[in-house]
């Protein structure tokens, strides 16, 4: 037993220095890592980019920047890399002594520090690759800048006429331009690279806007000068040969708004001297927009005229037409009260369509002075027109409507009295139907459906041969009528079902009166009932007697009928 536990001790212990062998393995692995990346650091070629700057000419704000540069990578090779090399050495001292929180700890702090140089290394180097490239794409740019400058100062001198009186605008800006390029020199010279590079930047977008405006600015001269008067003088003309043709134009306040036109086109010459683009652009547009919108204005009016000259007529003639139709209507209305009754809102919708026929005769009476006057704008005489066409098809329909009415009160008259020959009809071949049946006795009941389809029928006679007729009277005796009748050919067939189904059921019950007491007695009482004329209590009686001895009987007999009539 105790050799057992001596074996266990001793796996143990050999476990144990493994994991730390392998832990110890891990920590070192990583410590040349973290060496590696900081001999890597060293190595940078942070000095040599120093170098390249220092045979530039530096003054100013690049020697500040060159002087900054240079202390921060003095400080990480001097000072910060030779601390970390004491850190290294005392986390190997730490994984030595198997302290691996204490080495884990240092491990972190030296990634940190690497970590910070390494930005701060490329920060450096970016810079100094900006310095250096700088100074070189600044000329070149500049060389570009001036070549585009020496453009647009010689097209300005060789198209001098296309530029109007902005030449002094441009000129001076391009100066303003000669002394940016020497401004550039002198910070090149100096050394200040930087400084340089904002201003080749500025001449670039400077010359980019100037550019821009002197391609621009010919054109817009052509229609400030030329093309936007000669619009203008056009739509004068024409403004001025309608109103010689007799056109009212003064809602259009012509004058007031050519006027201000101008006005604008003046300031645009003006805004153009000082070389602004942008605002003129925008004016012209909103200009041509407005000669489009008169021209649009005319336009209409010369429409509204034709439309005005070829429907005055026939709008008049339509006017006229509906006046005569209303007054037939009127003696239609007449007639047919003597014999039928109207709704008072029916005639009340006549009415109201022969008052506005008469305010439209006097509208339109008005309409066809000023038409004759010419003192109004076609336009204002075309939507009047276009109004009164519009009520008069409004009024025509509602006349339409109206006709239809009165002369569907002639059909539905005619309808009735063919429902009446019909319901009468029917009443015969259900009348004659129970006397085929040869029933022994009518119930009370039936005899009261009789009577009320007889008497509802006489009813609607009666209505019928009314003076005035009153249509709305004769359609509700109409469908009490209906009512009377179906309910009467209901009953029958019922009726006659019951006498046929009882007469059998008792004859079928009569097998069983000697065994059974009950059912004798039953029959008995539907016997009674069946003498009285009350054939659904007979037939309840009967049936109900049966099927106590004889479950399903009545189902039976139903059956054997329906076989028997088949």
């Amino acid at each position: 037993m105790g050799f057992v536990i001596g074996g266990i001790g001793i796996v143990l212990i050999i476990v144990v220095a493994l994991l730390g062998y392998i832990k110890r393995k891990n920590f070192f692995k990583e410590i040349d890592r973290l060496e590696n990346w900081k001999v890597d650091i060293s190595n940078r070629p942070v000095h040599d980019e120093l170098a390249k700057v220092k045979q530039l000419n530096m003054t100013g704000q690049t020697e500040q920047l060159f002087e900054q540069w240079r202390k921060q990578w003095d400080e990480i090779v001097t000072v910060q890399l030779p601390e970390l090399d004491v850190m290294l050495f005392e986390a190997e001292e730490a994984i030595d002594k198997l302290q691996f929180k204490k080495a884990t700890n240092i491990q972190v702090e030296i990634a940190s520090v690497l970590e910070e140089n390494e930005l701060e290394i490329k920060k450096i180097l970016a810079e100094l690759h900006d310095l250096v490239g700088s100074e070189q794409k600044n000329r070149e740019e500049a060389e570009g800048l001036k070549g585009l400058y020496r453009e647009s100062k010689k097209a300005l001198l060789a198209h001098r006429h296309t530029f109007g009186n902005t030449v002094e605008a441009f000129e001076q800006q391009l100066d303003e331009m000669i002394r940016s390029f020497q401004l550039f020199e002198e910070k090149t010279e100096n050394g200040d690279y930087l400084e340089a590079r904002e201003i080749v930047l500025t001449i670039k977008d400077r010359m980019q806007v100037i550019s821009e405006k002197m391609r621009a600015i010919p054109k817009l001269l052509v229609d400030c000068e030329s093309g936007l008067p000669m619009q203008i003088n056009e739509l004068k003309d024409g403004y001025r040969e309608m109103v010689e043709q007799g056109y009212k134009l003064d809602h259009l306040q012509f004058e007031e708004e050519v006027n201000n036109l101008e006005q604008q086109i003046a300031l645009f010459l003006a805004q153009l001297s000082q070389t602004e683009v942008n605002a003129v652009e925008q004016g012209i547009d909103a200009v041509k927009d407005t000669i489009d919108q008169f021209y649009d204005l005319l336009e209409k009016e010369v429409l509204a005229k034709h439309y005005v000259q070829k429907h005055k007529d026939e709008i008049k003639e339509a006017l006229q037409e509906i006046a005569e139709h209303c007054r037939m209507l009127n003696e239609e209305t007449d007639y047919v009260r003597q014999i039928y009754h109207l709704a008072e809102a029916e005639l009340e919708t006549q009415r109201n369509s022969e008052k506005q026929i008469t305010k439209l005769l006097n509208r339109y009476q008005i309409l066809e002075q000023k038409i004759s006057e010419q003192g109004y704008a076609q336009t204002q005489l075309s939507a009047e027109l276009t109004e009164v066409k519009e009520m008069i098809e409004e009024i025509a329909q509602e006349q339409l409507a109206y006709q239809e009415t009165l002369r569907a009160l002639r059909k539905d008259e005619l309808a009735a009295r063919e429902k009446v020959i019909e319901l009468k009809r029917k009443m015969g071949e259900t009348i004659r139907m129970v006397s085929k049946s040869k029933i022994p006795g009518l119930p009370k009941e039936y005899e009261f459906l009789l009577d009320d389809a007889e008497d509802s029928i006489e009813d609607l006679i009666e209505k019928l041969g009314e003076k005035p007729l009153d249509m709305n009277a004769v359609h509700h005796f109409l469908e009490l009528s209906e009512l009377s009748v179906e309910t009467l050919a209901s009953g029958t067939n019922e009726m006659i079902e019951n006498v046929r189904l009882a007469e059998k059921v008792i004859q079928y019950g009569n097998r069983y009166k000697s065994k059974y007491p009950s059912v004798a007695e039953g029959l008995n009482e539907a016997e009674l009932a069946f003498r009285e004329f009350d054939y659904k209590t007979a037939l309840e009686q009967a049936a109900t007697t049966i099927e106590k001895v004889e479950p399903g009987a009545l189902k039976k007999i139903e059956a054997m009928m329906t076989e028997k009539i088949l």
